[in-house]
């Protein structure tokens, strides 16, 4: 369906980027991204672009000779977004990583999308600023943070990637260079083509720039952690903390069986490690008698709801404590199997302790392992189901039977099928199962519009027409 890459094509690229830039022989990793059940792609050639005029050319030239384009940042997407299916070019924009200002009188900040989230993080706060979107995955470009939409840990509280971008640059399938969305706080000029590109995986355009919100860096933090004698009295706690008159920064849940493997993984152990299941609660002010009202309240409400303990990390070395074991969940998962799928559901918060039920009766069913974590305050679970030494037939049999049980009955719990993470191509059966045809319809006549070719990260949301 699309053109196969020939000499005219590498020598074309080549003028754009030049030598250094245009990359023959992929490097390990090109071909995939951090979920290795989701393949290798079969891309044929590779560049690094430095700006969004290189992009335009190159976009303009791919939608003339049909040559189908995947734009990949980092790579460390979990649903095979960039995962080239296609051959043709993947458009790296690793190299496109400038903060170009960040400016605390309008509270924006303007960056290139190769921008790692870490790197803005730190510059922002330097400044007495915060860009609060927290995925987990630090060292994540911004651009692909955009793309996905991605969410993380302070969600709760502030939201997710699409609630700080104000404008995006963005390169089109023909090669036109757009802004969508403006530097002002308010607007309603229009169609929200801004918010369309935002989780759209690079199917629509390509981001070259973004303009973002920040908010004043809080002076003080928290994080107390709670433990419980079993998960459902830990998630029936959720409800009742977030109708607290201050809304935490965090909501984090665990089970003692992810703490195991984070111990195993990262050779430390875990502030405590004795009770089934925990909360993790982070509070910021920007005073004391702030924060201290803030922990008395907590700790109040929690007393009345069968914690066992309340255990605050105040200091800087205790959170980093709890918090760095968190961050290594994902990585202590995989390195405690062979292989692993993964479900990133969102749900009402209400529904989460009947759907870990349910979790558990197919992992009893089905003799798998099946280990999960995630945001009990915005209901996105973070659920992994892993090979182990299960044998390879057995293991392509049973994998699509729980995954399926998994997403429908996520759905069943008035749930969706993606949180943060996305779609890719790993989850477009479960999407459309999620929302219908008729939603489906009509996100193939925008990809329509946006890409009439077809030729930006084919067969990724949505199937090729």
């Amino acid at each position: 369906m699309y053109k196969n890459i020939d000499k005219k094509d590498l020598a074309f690229l080549k003028d754009i980027v030049g030598e250094d830039r245009l990359l023959i022989t992929l490097p390990d990793g090109f071909n995939n991204d951090e979920m290795p059940i989701y393949g290798l792609g079969n891309g044929e050639v590779a560049v690094y672009v430095i700006n969004s005029t290189e992009v335009s050319k190159i976009l303009h030239y791919a939608n003339e000779n049909n040559i189908a384009v995947t734009t990949r940042g980092s790579g460390t997407g979990l649903v095979g977004s960039c995962v080239p299916l296609h051959g043709g070019i993947i458009l790296s924009t690793a190299k496109m990583n400038k903060i170009i200002s960040i400016d605390p009188s309008t509270m924006s900040a303007v960056v290139e999308p190769g921008v790692l989230l870490m790197k803005l993080a730190a510059e922002a706060e330097n400044l007495n600023v915060m860009y609060p979107p927290d995925p987990g995955e630090k060292s994540a470009t911004i651009g692909g943070n955009a793309a996905t939409n991605a969410g993380g840990m302070r969600a709760i509280k502030y939201g997710v990637t699409r609630d700080y971008i104000k404008a995006l640059e963005l390169v089109l399938a023909s090669g036109e260079i757009v802004t969508l969305g403006k530097d002002v706080s308010k607007n309603s000029s229009g169609y929200a083509l801004k918010d369309l590109m935002i989780g759209s995986e690079g199917t629509l355009g390509i981001i070259t720039k973004l303009t973002l919100k920040l908010i004043p860096k809080p002076t003080l933090n928290v994080s107390l952690l709670v433990p419980f004698e079993n998960i459902h009295s830990c998630l029936q706690a959720v409800p009742e903390l977030v109708q607290l008159p201050d809304i935490c920064t965090t909501l984090e849940f665990m089970e003692k069986e992810v703490l195991d493997d984070a111990k195993e993984y990262l050779g430390k152990d875990f502030p405590d490690r004795h009770y089934p299941a925990y909360l993790i609660i982070t509070y910021s002010a920007s005073t004391q008698i702030q924060l201290d009202a803030m922990i008395k309240s907590a700790s109040d409400k929690l007393k009345t709801l069968n914690a066992k303990d309340i255990f605050i990390s105040d200091t800087v070395e205790r959170q980093s404590s709890l918090w760095n074991t968190r961050g290594a969940f994902l990585e202590a998962i995989k390195n405690s199997t062979s292989l692993m799928d993964e479900a990133d559901v969102v749900m009402p918060i209400t529904r989460i302790a009947d759907y870990l039920d349910y979790i558990n009766q197919l992992s009893h069913q089905h003799q798998v392992r099946i280990r999960t974590f995630g945001h009990a305050g915005d209901g996105n679970l973070h659920v992994y189901v892993c090979k182990d030494d299960i044998e390879e037939a057995r293991w392509t049999e049973l994998l699509p039977i729980v995954m399926d049980a998994l997403y429908a009955r996520a759905l069943e719990e008035k749930g969706a099928v993606s949180g943060e993470h996305g779609i890719g191509h790993a989850k477009k059966a479960y999407l459309e199962a999620s929302v219908g045809k008729t939603q489906i319809a009509l996100m193939r006549s925008i990809k329509e519009v946006f890409d009439p070719q077809w030729i930006l990260n084919p067969d990724k949301i949505i199937d090729l027409k």
